[in-house]
Parts: C-alpha cells; sequence; structure tokens
C-alpha cells in the first residue's frame, strides 16, 4: 500500500501514514485536528524503452512482470517490428529462427514464401498481403 503525507497545520509536523489508494486520504489525530495533505512529486520508475536488439532486455522486462501469453506475444511482435524497421524490413531475429525451422523440418515458413512471391510478383504491379 502506499504512503501518504501529512503536515500538521499548527506545529508544521509532518508524517507519512499508509493508506488503500481506494481510501478517502483524509487524516485526523487523535485531538480531532485535521491535517494537511502534502502533494509530492511521484518517485515511480517506469521502464518504458527495451533495447528490441537485446535477449537479456526482453527476458528482464518480461520476467519482472505480470501478465498473459497474448501480451509476450504482442511485446515480442513489437520488437520484431522495430527491428524490421531499423533493419530495411528485415527482422534478423525471426529470420534466424526461419533458418533454423527450415533446415530442421525441410519447410520454408509462410513468411518467407509470401516474400518470394511478391518479390516476383511486384513486376506485374500486384502484392500479396
Amino acid at each position: 500500500m502506499p504512503t501518504y503525507l501529512y503536515k500538521n497545520p499548527k506545529t508544521e509536523e509532518i508524517i507519512e501514514i499508509i493508506q488503500s489508494m481506494n481510501e478517502k486520504h483524509v487524516y485526523i489525530d487523535k485531538n480531532g485536528i485535521e491535517w494537511e495533505r502534502v502533494w509530492t512529486v511521484p518517485q515511480s520508475n517506469i521502464d518504458t524503452k527495451i533495447d528490441p536488439f537485446s535477449e537479456k532486455d526482453f527476458v528482464k522486462y518480461t520476467g519482472a512482470r505480470k501478465g498473459t501469453l497474448g501480451d509476450l506475444q504482442d511485446l515480442s511482435k513489437a520488437m520484431s517490428e522495430e527491428r524490421a524497421s531499423k533493419n530495411g524490413g528485415i527482422d534478423e531475429v525471426k529470420e534466424h529462427y526461419y533458418d533454423v525451422q527450415e533446415k530442421t523440418t525441410g519447410v520454408k515458413s509462410f513468411e518467407r514464401k509470401k516474400r518470394e512471391a511478391n518479390k516476383k510478383l511486384s513486376k506485374l504491379g500486384v502484392e500479396i498481403k
């Protein structure tokens, strides 16, 4: 639960009170004096940027959070798109996965087949989505 600061209006003394976020943030002491709430800048730290090329950052970021498999897949997709945008439309991590998959199964991925077909069809002005 978060802590909130209150200041005594007479003595200027400041204390910390632990309250739920859903509670009404008022503090009245045993003498019936209502203390003033002290507003401060939040001291939270939010990871807003992950290096899309760092496997360690991805593991560190996802390992410390709660979420669903879908959340993990969404983040993975976003990082893949960011890598591709910085690398001429090709995500090297995904390409490595496709290489391994092709070597072990002998089957080309749908993504690669689509890319090759689009390359041939681009001469005709057609694209497969």
